[in-house]
């Protein structure tokens, strides 16, 4: 009996939009006894994925097995009555987490790890605007102004990186490729896990409970938040948390734009207590064009495009997903399992 594989990954943004050659790699390496329908009809890439469904999408779904998209959509696993596994080529998967999906046996796994190599360097990077005063360049430089003044002022702004110490919210495969890069430059780096006894990921000097973030934060330099959204973290940096950092210190945000409560961080940086802060995601997306963080000084904005890497993003991706699709082929465990209890 033929299982089928439904693809759909024809993003409406292009740099998430499933290269040619991937497909044709798909195609190629389909498991004996495998079909791939490649549909081509747009998607939604952003957040989560897409909670909008195709005609073409539900049509092919109605003998798929597996299905390779953007999230887990409610209307499609109506449509696909014998689906039984679903992997999603975004990390995030909360809105995939619905009671559609509870009451059916589908395994769902994620990609989670697939971006974390192209996060950390932009977090590494946006730290190191702040650290060594980029953005104090970057103004002067559009004034034409030489002025050495703030490179040297009193307390000092600038530091070296290794002085930091990185707590990293979050020590999944973003968090760990974001740690491994502080601790390779000297950095003392500590992370913060739901389960802390599953142990110590690469970077880390130590992880601590979720629960000890409170005890963590008045000796982080720098906190970097990759961890996943879900109902009991949304807020997880709020005014109380945030007061609790000590002044000078860096607040990176590569996850999702509620885990920090973004009138409290105006707060914190129109007083002066934070150095700056490095933010990709917001609440809303796109960014409102009036919000304040756009004319910052100690706001360092991208568009949510910390994990975008035209030349590796695929690879990965689709080395993650060949593994899995020949473990299920097989009967074997899956890698990235989601638990839809978590979240994640």
């Amino acid at each position: 009996m033929t299982s089928r594989l439904v693809v759909d990954l024809q993003s409406s943004a292009p740099h998430m939009r499933l290269p040619e050659w991937a497909a044709d790699r798909l195609t190629a390496r389909a498991p004996a006894g495998w079909d791939v329908v490649h549909i081509q009809e747009a998607t939604i890439s952003a957040g989560d994925g897409t909670n909008r469904v195709s005609d073409e999408t539900l049509s092919a779904a109605r003998d798929a097995t597996a299905y390779f998209g953007f999230g887990l959509p409610r209307e499609l696993i109506a449509a696909a009555p014998l689906l039984r596994w679903a992997h999603s080529a975004s990390a995030g998967v909360g809105s995939s987490i619905t009671p559609e999906l509870r009451a059916r046996d589908i395994l769902l796994t994620n990609s989670a790890g697939v971006y974390g190599e192209a996060m950390a360097d932009t977090v590494l990077a946006g730290v190191l605007h702040f650290v060594r005063g980029l953005d104090f360049a970057v103004r002067q430089q559009a004034a034409s102004t030489w002025d050495q003044r703030p490179f040297i002022s009193t307390p000092p702004d600038i530091r070296e990186l290794s002085e930091c110490r990185v707590l990293v919210l979050g020590a999944g495969g973003i968090g760990s490729a974001v740690a491994t890069r502080f601790h390779r430059l000297g950095c003392r780096t500590v992370g913060t896990r739901r389960r802390p006894e599953r142990g110590v990921p690469e970077g880390f000097d130590r992880v601590v409970g979720s629960d000890q973030l409170d005890v963590e934060l008045p000796d982080a330099d720098v906190v970097v938040v990759a961890a996943p959204l879900t109902t009991e973290n949304r807020a997880l940096l709020d005014a109380r948390r945030l007061a609790l950092l000590p002044r000078g210190a860096i607040v990176v945000n590569v996850a999702r734009g509620a885990l920090i409560a973004e009138a409290a961080l105006l707060d914190a940086l129109n007083s002066g207590c934070l150095r700056g802060a490095v933010l990709d995601v917001f609440n809303r997306e796109p960014l409102a064009a009036d919000a304040p963080f756009w004319q910052h000084p100690r706001v360092l904005v991208t568009p949510h495009v910390s994990g975008v890497s035209p030349a590796r993003h695929w690879v990965r991706a689709l080395d993650l997903f060949e593994d899995n699709w020949r473990r299920f082929a097989a009967g074997d465990p899956l890698r990235n399992v989601v638990d839809l209890d978590a979240g994640y």
